[in-house]
Order: C-alpha cells, then sequence, then structure tokens
C-alpha cells in the first residue's frame, strides 16, 4: 500500500488560520515541497462543515460543498474557495505530489430541520445499556441544504439515513444517545464502550444501503470533480470496516487507478488495528497510533524509557507495507482532546525513526514543520497559549538524506536501553550508506557494519565535527551527544 520511499506530509493542524488562504498556500508551496522530498500532501477536508468558515472541516455539513455555496455563513470554507481547492491540487500534481483528501463518512451536523422519531436513551459509556424507555424525541437530522438547491445532487438526509443522536431538542442536554426505532448500533466497530459506532452528531447509518450507495454516487463526483490520488479516512473505528473496502474498491473500478488510502484508527490496541486491516483484505492503510504513542511516553520518560523497546506493539513491526507512520497530527497536538503530545526534544528523535528506516510510510506534520503558535482551552478548562517549534531545517536534512543514501538493507543496534542505531547500506543507485545513533541520555556512539571499509563519514546533523573512519571490514565506532541524535553519510 505504501508509496515506495515516498513521504507524505499532512498539510494543515488544528488552529491554521481560518484565513481562508490554505488552498493558496498550498499552490505556492508544492514546488518547494516536491524539492525537499515531499511525495504526497493529505489535505482537510475541503467541504463545508457547520461552522462555515471556521470550522476544521470535521464538523461535516453539506459534503458537496467544496466552497461554492452560501451556507453555514459563508461560502469559502476556512481553507479558501472551490476554485482554489482544485488549482491546489493541480499544482501539486503537477509537481509530482500526489493529494490525498480526508474522508469523514461517519458523523454529519448542522442539519436545517428538526423531525420526530421514536428512541432508546442508551448509556453513552456502555451502548449496551439502555437507561430508559423509547419516547418520541425532536432531532435535528433533516439536511435541506437550501444554499445549494439541489446542484450536483437532490439527495437530502432524513432520521432514517441514520442510527442515532445525542440531543433531544425536547429535553435539551442529556447524558445519553438516543437510538432510533427500527436501528442498531453497527457492529463492525471499536469495542470501547461496549460499541464505538456512535461518536457525535448524526451518526450514519451503514447498514441501510441507500446510505451506502449515495456516498458512492458521491465519491464518482468527487473524483471527476477534484482529480486526487487517494484518500485519508477519519474515524474508521466508528463505522462498519468493510464499508471502507467497498467504497475505495468502487473508486478504483471507476476511476480504473490504484487509489491510496489511509485509514486513522486512533487506538494503542495493536490488534484492533489488525483486525481491521484483515477485514479490509489490506486495501487500507493505517496510521500507526501505537508508534506515536511510544514516541510520546519516550519524550515524557527521558532517559528512564528503554529506547530498545520503541517499536514494540507497533503496526509497522509487524505489518511495515500497511503502516503510515507518524510522529504527530492535528488530534494529538497541545490542547486537544487527544492530547498526547511527543516533547519537541524528542521529535528529531521520532522523525529519525520514520524518515532514515525501511520500514512504513511516513508523514510529516504541518506544525513540526513550520511551528506554531495559538491559544485554546485545554482538558483542564484553563486557556492556554501554545508555542511549536519549526523542526524544518533538520526534516529538511533527513529527507535530503533518505533521498540520496537511506537505501538497501538495513542492520539494527537496539542492545542498550538509553542508546541505539542502525545502518542502511545503500544500493548500485545510492551508494555509500547511511548510518544513525540516537540517545536519551548521556552521550554515546555505536559500533556498526555500514559496509564501506576506509571510508569516512561526517555528520550531517553537525551535531559532532569529527569525521569517523570506517575499519577494513566496514565497520566504525558512530558517536551521538547526550540526549540527541547523529546522522553520518560518506564524505563524498
Amino acid at each position: 500500500m505504501s508509496e515506495t520511499n515516498g513521504v507524505m506530509m499532512q498539510y494543515f493542524h488544528w488552529y491554521n488560520q481560518p484565513d481562508g488562504n490554505l488552498w493558496t498556500e498550498v499552490a505556492q508551496k508544492a514546488q518547494e515541497l516536491a524539492d525537499v522530498g515531499i511525495t504526497a500532501l493529505w489535505l482537510p477536508p475541503a467541504y463545508k462543515g457547520i461552522g462555515g468558515g471556521y470550522d476544521v472541516g470535521y464538523g461535516v455539513y453539506d459534503l458537496y460543498d467544496l466552497g461554492e455555496f452560501d451556507q453555514k455563513g459563508s461560502i469559502r470554507t476556512k481553507y479558501g474557495t472551490k476554485e482554489e481547492y482544485l488549482n491546489a491540487i493541480k499544482k501539486a500534481q503537477s509537481v509530482g505530489i500526489h493529494i490525498y483528501a480526508d474522508m469523514v463518512f461517519n458523523h454529519r451536523m448542522g442539519a436545517d430541520e428538526a423531525e420526530e422519531v421514536k428512541a432508546t436513551p442508551y448509556n453513552p459509556h456502555n451502548r449496551h445499556e439502555a437507561i430508559g424507555e423509547q419516547k418520541t424525541i425532536k432531532a435535528w437530522t433533516h439536511f435541506t441544504f437550501p444554499g445549494r438547491k439541489g446542484k450536483y445532487s437532490d439527495f437530502e438526509l432524513h432520521w432514517w439515513d441514520f442510527d442515532s443522536v445525542d440531543y433531544n431538542a425536547y429535553e435539551g442536554e442529556e447524558d445519553a444517545i438516543y437510538l432510533f426505532e427500527g436501528k442498531s448500533f453497527d457492529q463492525g466497530v471499536d469495542l470501547e464502550h461496549g460499541n464505538y459506532d456512535y461518536l457525535m452528531g448524526c451518526n450514519v447509518d451503514f447498514s441501510y444501503q441507500e446510505v451506502r450507495e449515495t456516498l458512492k454516487q458521491w465519491g464518482e463526483w468527487y473524483m471527476d470533480t477534484t482529480g486526487v490520488d487517494g484518500f485519508r479516512f477519519d474515524a474508521v473505528k466508528h463505522v462498519e470496516a468493510e464499508f471502507f473496502a467497498e467504497w475505495l474498491n468502487h473508486l478504483r473500478a471507476y476511476t480504473k487507478t490504484d487509489l491510496f488510502a489511509v485509514g486513522e484508527y486512533w487506538s494503542y490496541e495493536v490488534e484492533a488495528l489488525h483486525h481491521f486491516i484483515t477485514v479490509t483484505d489490506g486495501h487500507v492503510a493505517l496510521f500507526d497510533a501505537p508508534l506515536h504513542y511510544n514516541f510520546s511516553a519516550a519524550s515524557k520518560q527521558g532517559s528512564d524509557y528503554d529506547l530498545r523497546t520503541i517499536f514494540d506493539n507497533s503496526l509497522v513491526k509487524n505489518e511495515p507495507a500497511l503502516a503510515v507512520t507518524l510522529v504527530e497530527n492535528h488530534d494529538s497536538q497541545p490542547l486537544q482532546s487527544l492530547e498526547s503530545v511527543v516533547e519537541g526534544w524528542f521529535k528529531p528523535h521520532a522523525y529519525a525513526m520514520i524518515l532514515l528506516r525501511s520500514e512504513g510510510y511516513p508523514c510529516i506534520f504541518y506544525a513540526d514543520y513550520y511551528g506554531a503558535h495559538y491559544k485554546d482551552t485545554g482538558n483542564d478548562g484553563e486557556e492556554h497559549e501554545v508555542w511549536l517549534d519549526s523542526h524544518q531545517w533538520l526534516i529538511d536534512k533527513y529527507l535530503w538524506v533518505r533521498q540520496n543514501y537511506a537505501y538497501g538493507e538495513q542492520y539494527d543496534y537496539f542492545d542498550h536501553p538509553n542508546t541505539v542505531g542502525w545502518t542502511r547500506l545503500g544500493n548500485d543507485d545510492h551508494p555509500g550508506g547511511v548510518a544513525v545513533v540516537l540517545t536519551n541520555g548521556e552521550a554515546g556512539f555505536k559500533t556498526m557494519e555500514i559496509g564501506q571499509a576506509n571510508r569516512e563519514y561526517m555528520d550531517v546533523t553537525e551535531h559532532i565535527e569529527e569525521r569517523v573512519t570506517t575499519d577494513e571490514n566496514g565497520w566504525g565506532d558512530f558517536p551521538c551527544p547526550a540526549g540527541s541524535i547523529s546522522v553520518w553519510i560518506p564524505v563524498d
């Protein structure tokens, strides 16, 4: 599934300014990104959300409105207009960058009219437990899309296209999920809370065939309109898993192209990820959330973390061809509900482990690359100000090494709790290889084989000025400063 030696970039974060300029920025930066070795961009949801021009894109209102219609208080989305979106895609593709569109299927928000429906309240923390009798509720479930006036599709959504909501307008806020009469929670979902079908808003009923067919029709329109190269599926653990393979294969057949797809299954339980891969027959790659959690733990524990275990329980260790490796994303960044920060000092280590190794399809995070500054209310209810440092200089170095030296066999030297390393031996087209050493404690070194006899190597991170010369058997002692990383390439 992963693109050979490719590198994806998540080209947004949660707190991008709502100024409508992101699509224009993509077009402007495309050549620069291609030049440093970025081969694909994952762009945020491009359709109108409940928050109009302020919506990050995950509170989906109208899938057919890509910033074209006056709905939810704006014509453009947070990122720009439809015309700007399509121009950004074409510009990126013209310089060899693939575009992956963000697909949010699970929920809808911001209905235009309310409907009465019979429903039973369930415990949000145990979806097998009814907490009341069936009753008539008033749910905001009728989506008429008046601003679009039937253009592209005259399909409207009603309560029967969903299976549940969490709000009854007759009674206001209650701690309950209302399951509609004649409906059941989908079964091919994560088992958290007993059944994690319901996430938020109006929960789409994927057991209803008309819903599945309308999403396929919309997918055909989206491909005809945008010509994207693949997809990132949002919140896949809340949807019948097999639907993603069904939808993807439908569009692969429709476009006659091998569209790429990666799903967001945000869980530390790697067995749940393996199960999703089995159910979808390996058609959909997954983000390696367990590896991210390992990075987060390592960054917080410092020298107490055993670096020999950094890949334990990760998807890339057992399913490297279907693992999209990442350091951070918009959900894990500071002040988000799923906050699981990788501390700044460890990000150079983590990016080396996804960009300079042979396994996995790495994904760079916008806020790690460019830095970020924002304010928001955290999980503690207090407002905080966040400054995220830019790691662009070092990531660009890694990308250059990846393009020029990170090829061939990989030898691992994960034999010390605080100092680990690996080598890539290179190949005929990219000779010389690379040696990587990192430590979360005192300064150290690794004696490693790189397959080049009597050859001089330099540290491209510029942490160490002295050169290393290998012996007649192609082995060398490659050092690294305390709590840091060194990347050694041949001196040409």
